[in-house]
């Protein structure tokens, strides 16, 4: 990615987080977080991925929200950072956010069973001791 598009895909990201902290007034849009934003060279799309906090049916009506609101959306976006031509904003999910967190939850299950064995292992040689 130029110099030029990795700028505008910041400016975009910022803006677009801007919007959602403020609030969308559609009531359908939940918790949404900017995760990244992929522009291509001649700036003319953007992708947008987004993070969404919630079960199956709030991402779904969350994502129905968002497109919706499209067009206010990339009109925001067109008024604050003065390009020469707004790019058409697509959005998608961001997955990585939730695999993260699986895998902390995996990694912190492994933890609490290894530390399980230990204190086994201890109390275990505490009663050999004692025979």
């Amino acid at each position: 990615m130029s110099q030029r598009a990795h700028r505008v895909a910041e400016l975009i990201k910022q803006e677009i987080s801007s919007l959602f902290q403020r609030g969308l007034k559609d009531p359908r849009i939940g918790f949404v977080t900017v995760t990244d934003v992929e522009v291509t060279r001649d700036l003319r799309y953007a992708k947008v991925y987004i993070s969404i906090l919630g079960d199956d049916k709030a991402k779904q009506e969350s994502m129905s929200g968002i497109t919706a609101a499209l067009g206010f959306i990339r009109r925001e976006v067109g008024k604050h950072l003065h390009l020469r031509h707004t790019p058409e904003i697509s959005f998608h999910f961001d997955q990585s956010v939730e695999y993260g967190a699986h895998i902390n939850r995996i990694l912190h299950e492994l933890n609490n069973e290894k530390k399980e064995r230990v204190v086994d292992a201890d109390e275990n040689e505490y009663t050999k001791g004692d025979s």
